[in-house]
C-alpha cells in the first residue's frame, strides 16, 4: 500500500464504522436534523436544535427510552434546498439515523422530505406549516406537530376583520414555496370572508431587498400587512415603514422567529403581531412549559425561553413519546404506527392527536403582540394602538 493512501483509508473506515456503531448500538437511537445554523435564518435552526437537545438530555438523564439514550446529529443547510438534500442523504446513508427531526423551512423541507420518504425514514416535526406536508396518504412517514399555515392565515383574517373591521389586507411574502404556501392560505382565508387582497408583494429568499415592495404597499394604502417571511427582511421592511410614517397593522406568521424579530425591531416593534403555534414559553402554569424551562436551564443557563426552542422541545417530546409507545425494540414502522394509533397524546397540557389520515398533531393557533418593552404578550383579540 502506498503511504499517501493511508489517511484516505482511515477516513473511509471512520466514515463507515462510526455511524454503523451508532445505529447498531442497542443503547443509542440517533436522530438527524438538517437546519439553518448559519445565514439569515440561523436563529430558527439554532432554536430548534436547542429545544431538541433539551428534550433529549432530559430523557437521557432519566435513563433514556426503554433504556436507550437519544442522540442528535445536526447539519447546517443555511436555509438552502440543495444543501438540505445533501445533508438529508448524508444523515440517512452515512450517519444511519433512525429518523429526521426538526427541519427548518418550507423550501428545504420540500426538497429534503422526498429523499426521506423514498428511504422510508420518519420525517418528524418540521418547522413549517406548509400544506403539502399534511397529506398523510402521500407522505406516510411525515409527523407534524404544529398547526398549518392555512390555519394561521385564517386566524389572521378573522382577527383583522372581526376585531378591527379591516378589509384592506395585503401580503409581503418570501418568493419561494414558503411564501407561496402563506399566500395561498391567505387568499383562501380572505375569499372565505368575502374579501380580496389589495396588494401582493414579495422579496427574494436570504436577502433584505424590500424597499420596492414597501413602496408598493404604501401606494396601495394597505391597512394591514400579513408577513410571510424570515425575521431579518421582515424587520428591515417594518423599520423602513416606520421611517416613512407608514403604520398599518403588521402581523407575522409563526415561522418568523419571534425573539429574533423583536430584537431586530427594537422600539419599532411595538404593536407588531405574530401568530404562534405553540404555547407562550413563559407560561409555567402549563406543565409542559414548566418542564421545558427546567430542561432548558439544565443544558444552558444563559438561554432564554422562546417560541422556537419550545417548538424544538415539543418536537423532541413527541419523538420520545413515539419511541415509548413503540416498545423496547422500535423500528421506523412501529414508531410511526404507534403515533398513528395513540389517540389523544397529552404532553403536559399541550394536546396532540394523530390518525391514519391525519399526520398533524395540533390545530392550535395563538395570537401574540410585541409591547413597548420589546416583549411578547399573549392576547385574545387585536386592538387599536
Amino acid at each position: 500500500m502506498k503511504i499517501w493512501m493511508i489517511p484516505v483509508l482511515l477516513l473511509v473506515l471512520v466514515t463507515a464504522w462510526g455511524p454503523a456503531r451508532a445505529e447498531s448500538d442497542q443503547r443509542t437511537i440517533v436522530f438527524g436534523q438538517s437546519a439553518a445554523l448559519t445565514g439569515p435564518a440561523r436563529a430558527l435552526g439554532i432554536g430548534m436544535r436547542l429545544g431538541l437537545h433539551a428534550a433529549f438530555s432530559e430523557v437521557n438523564r432519566e435513563g433514556g427510552v426503554h433504556g436507550r439514550l437519544l442522540h442528535l446529529e445536526s447539519l447546517d443547510d443555511r436555509y438552502e434546498p440543495e444543501a438540505a438534500i445533501a445533508n438529508t442523504r448524508t444523515l440517512i446513508e452515512q450517519n444511519k439515523v433512525f429518523a429526521l427531526i426538526g427541519a427548518v423551512g418550507t423550501p428545504t423541507s420540500k426538497s429534503a422530505q422526498p429523499v426521506a420518504t423514498e428511504a422510508g425514514v420518519p420525517y418528524i416535526a418540521p418547522f413549517t406549516g406548509a400544506e403539502f406536508l399534511r397529506d398523510a396518504k402521500k407522505r406516510p412517514n411525515v409527523v407534524n406537530v404544529r398547526a398549518s399555515y392555512y390555519q394561521e392565515t385564517e386566524e389572521m383574517v378573522v382577527r383583522l376583520h372581526e376585531d378591527l373591521g379591516i378589509d384592506r389586507i395585503s401580503i409581503f411574502y418570501q418568493n419561494d414555496s414558503f411564501g407561496q404556501a402563506g399566500l395561498n392560505g391567505l387568499r383562501r382565508a380572505v375569499n372565505r370572508h368575502g374579501l380580496n387582497l389589495i396588494e401582493e408583494v414579495y422579496y427574494t429568499r436570504n436577502t433584505e431587498a424590500v424597499k420596492i415592495a414597501l413602496l408598493d404597499l404604501r401606494q396601495a394604502n394597505a391597512e394591514a400587512v400579513v408577513i410571510v417571511g424570515a425575521y431579518k427582511p421582515a424587520a428591515t421592511m417594518i423599520r423602513w415603514a416606520r421611517r416613512l410614517n407608514f403604520n398599518p397593522y403588521f402581523i407575522n406568521i409563526s415561522f418568523i422567529g419571534s425573539a429574533a424579530l423583536a430584537k431586530a425591531l427594537g422600539p419599532d416593534g411595538t404593536g407588531v403581531y405574530v401568530t404562534q403555534v405553540v404555547p407562550f414559553p413563559r407560561d409555567t402554569t402549563l406543565p409542559i412549559v414548566a418542564q421545558y424551562q427546567k430542561a432548558l436551564k439544565e443544558i444552558d443557563t444563559n438561554s432564554k425561553p422562546s417560541f422556537v426552542s419550545l417548538e424544538g422541545y415539543l418536537a423532541g417530546r413527541i419523538a420520545i413519546e413515539g419511541l415509548r409507545l413503540a416498545g423496547p425494540d422500535p423500528t421506523r414502522e412501529s414508531f410511526l404506527h404507534a403515533l398513528t394509533q395513540a389517540g389523544d397524546i397529552d404532553l403536559g397540557g399541550f394536546r396532540l392527536r394523530y390518525g391514519v389520515d391525519d399526520n398533524q398533531g395540533s390545530d392550535r393557533v395563538y395570537l401574540t403582540r410585541i409591547d413597548k418593552r420589546g416583549r411578547f404578550q399573549s392576547v385574545n383579540k387585536m386592538s387599536a394602538p
